[in-house]
């Protein structure tokens, strides 16, 4: 029976250490011996010995890094290290030569099948990955996560001595290995999330000569040209330019607070996702979060694909590989059943209980994406590991009941966020300047802004329904249901948004009515959370999608399951849980300037036209916090037929799901507001703000 390690308060922790070192040490020492052995059958022989190969490589820089040789590499001996850590994930156009990258790679699906047979291909082929997690874990000097994982891999090489293993017998080992050590692995990645005391990238950040760009290389994570130009870049600047893009960012996540009328200095702490190589601005943040009184969180994304989620969370650099991200992102399905689900949920919670102070000091996330990267479209293969429609559905339940727990120790309506992008320099030569138009774009007047979304809301409010059509292509005709004003003087439908928590200001949204919301959404080509959708069609009836399609692959079906695993992430259906009016037609303008829309995010791209967000209304779990605009009035339109099951039915109240879709200027024939009296009151025609007031909008478009 597995000797799980548990570090327990009660036991001495030196005791512990030292254990936990023996175990490490006899691991190390049966890896080597598996690395020189000849005893597993063929072809397994070859997968077990690179396997080998790589973890004692891992192993030797975790000894530099505690006996300090790591200090005195080069940057040219530091970037050989991580091409050696990340060379066998690369794509085929970042293979150099004498490297064989993802294409011939074990943690490849598809060639780990082609070589292992399709009994032990995708299997084997999420051991990989879950050895790939040693990096991480070796520069943060984690003895125990690092243990077990060598562990695991020797119990799996020993059912192969001579002889090859029925495939259940592995999937058992997985499977307990994935249940027995749930108590460190989710207990460890929740506090990582909390805790400001565990600094190891917050020290980088801060500590760090980052005019030596040799900095990047002490974090473990991947470095591409992306990070290291951006850190370049970033070095040329002047501080005050620096400190000003940190204001920009903390400033709004102040507001936040502040239009909420949350108590900011009831909480401790936040925490910071970002992308390296922008350690310049980070360390600006953090100094100003620290003068509000926050402490500040950095972690990386999660290691164990039980940890794992839809989107990296955390400091990451960029990928080494989208393709291998998409092939790994269903691995859960190798493993998940109900026990397990509920073992985690349990696991889960009792984490929270341990870490409830934590929780209650928690203020929030403050992000700061980016974008530029090649955009990506992932090829489908057979091999990846899926989850099965019983695990979808018991993938999505327990989605919904972990967020219930989290919500039980952080109350949502007492915590806010902020959220800002800065561009790559991978978006192209054009990079400074699109730079340049970012920061402007991120500092447009939010007085003014206010003004001019607060004319729309008034010719809004009181409609019966917003009226959307499409032209140049696109087939959009869709009625958006308006919740129904009690009192006028008081209450308003929109709420009006600018730079505070979602930077760069520019838009007014509402959570619709899903009765009454019927009609088709059309996008000829969107991407989003990094994935390509060509002709997405969204068919609603009463505010829920009815019907789905793209045309991203020749196949109905396979456009159906990449919908269905990716858009709709494995529910049967969402609701529409936002209308909005990006007003941002600065930001539009410079996307077209640059031609680079197709690489702008939609935290930029949704104040660039209406957008529709399936799933989750803004609001969510925060719906009995009261908001109000500046004018006073409070904003009503705060929950839907769904969200409005949270106290009797929360499984069916919520879906952790708000994707954003928009559709350009360009595309729109008309927003119009319809009244049950039958008036009618155009927001935009033709692609043109025309409602009086607002034509200050259109000066960008005129360019």
């Amino acid at each position: 029976m597995r000797k799980v390690i548990v570090l327990k308060k009660e036991i001495n922790r030196k005791e512990v250490q030292e254990w936990v070192k023996e175990r490490f040490e006899l691991s190390v020492e049966r890896i080597r011996e598996i690395a020189e052995a000849n005893t597993a059958e063929a072809p397994f022989d070859v997968y077990f010995h690179c396997l080998a190969d790589f973890i004692l490589y891992v192993e030797k820089v975790y000894e530099m890094r505690q006996d300090g040789r790591f200090v005195q590499l080069t940057t040219k001996e530091l970037a050989e290290m991580n091409r050696r850590f990340y060379a066998d994930i690369l794509p085929e156009t970042e293979v150099w030569e004498g490297e064989t990258g993802y294409e011939e790679s074990y943690a490849n699906p598809q060639w780990s099948t082609a070589m292992l047979g399709a009994d032990y291909g995708s299997m084997m082929a999420w051991l990989v990955t879950e050895i790939r997690g040693l990096i991480p874990l070796a520069f943060q000097g984690r003895l125990a996560d690092m243990t077990a994982i060598n562990e695991l891999f020797i119990e799996i090489y020993n059912r192969f001595e001579n002889r090859i293993p029925e495939r259940d017998e592995i999937l058992q080992i997985i499977y307990w290995y994935v249940s027995d050590y749930s108590d460190q692995t989710v207990t460890g990645r929740t506090r990582e999330k909390l805790d400001p005391a565990l600094s190891f990238y917050r020290d980088i950040i801060m500590k760090a000569d980052l005019t030596d760009l040799s900095y990047l290389y002490q974090y473990g994570e991947y470095i591409s040209a992306n990070e290291k130009s951006i850190a370049a870049y970033l070095n040329t600047l002047d501080q005050s330019v620096i400190d000003d893009m940190a204001a920009t960012f903390v400033n709004g996540y102040v507001r936040g607070f502040e239009l909420y009328k949350i108590d900011l200095s009831a909480k401790k702490n936040v925490q910071l996702r970002a992308n390296i190589g922008f350690e310049r601005v980070l360390r600006s943040t953090i100094r100003q979060f620290e003068a509000l009184g926050l402490s500040v969180i950095v972690c990386r994304d999660a290691i164990h694909s039980i940890n794992k989620t839809a989107g990296k969370l955390g400091l990451v650099s960029c990928s080494a590989n989208p393709q291998y991200d998409y092939d790994h992102r269903m691995d859960k399905g190798l493993y998940l059943d109900k026990a397990l689900c509920e073992r985690i949920i349990g696991v889960t919670k009792s984490a929270y209980e341990q870490y409830a102070d934590l929780a209650e000091d928690y203020a929030g996330p403050a992000w700061m994406d980016v974008f530029g990267e090649t955009p990506f479209e992932p090829a489908a293969k057979e091999e990846n590991i899926r989850l099965s429609d019983k695990q979808q559905k018991l993938a999505v339940r327990m989605a919904g009941q972990l967020t219930e727990i989290v919500n039980q120790y952080i109350d949502a309506s007492a915590i806010s966020f902020s959220i800002i992008a800065w561009p790559l320099p991978s978006i192209g030569d054009q990079f400074e300047a699109i730079m340049d138009e970012t920061i402007k774009v991120n500092n447009l007047d939010n007085d003014l802004f206010r003004s001019i979304q607060q004319k729309m809301i008034d010719a809004i409010d009181g409609a019966e329904y917003m009226h959307i059509t499409g032209m140049n292509g696109n087939r959009t005709d869709l009625k958006v249901a308006l919740w129904q004003l009690q009192d006028p003087a008081k209450e308003t439908v929109f709420e009006n948004c600018c730079a505070d928590v979602n930077i760069p200001v520019g838009e007014i949204f509402t959570s619709p009515v899903l009765a009454g919301t019927n009609g088709t959404l059309h996008v000829s080509s969107v991407y989003l959370n990094g994935l390509n959708y060509r002709n997405l069609s969204l068919r609603f009836e009463d505010g829920c999608v009815a019907e789905a399609d793209c045309s991203n692959y020749e196949d109905r079906e396979e456009n159906q399951k990449y919908l269905r695993q990716n858009l709709l992430q494995n529910h049967e259906t969402l609701p529409m849980g936002e209308f909005a009016i990006g007003t941002n037609t600065t930001a539009y303008a410079m996307a077209r300037k640059f031609d680079i829309t197709q690489l702008m995010p939609i935290l930029i791209m949704e104040k660039t036209g209406p957008h529709f967000a399936i799933g989750d209304t803004c609001y969510s779990h925060s719906e009995n916090h009261k908001v109000y605009n500046t004018d006073g009035k409070e904003i009503v339109a705060r929950e839907n037929e769904k969200s409005r099951l949270r106290d009797t039915d929360p499984e069916q109240a919520y879906f952790n799901v708000h994707t954003d879709i928009t559709i350009p200027y360009d595309e729109i024939s008309a927003i119009t507001a319809c009244f049950a009296d039958g008036r009618q009151v155009d927001i935009i025609r033709e692609g043109k703000f025309c409602l009086e007031g607002t034509e200050a909008l259109n000066e960008p478009l005129n360019i």
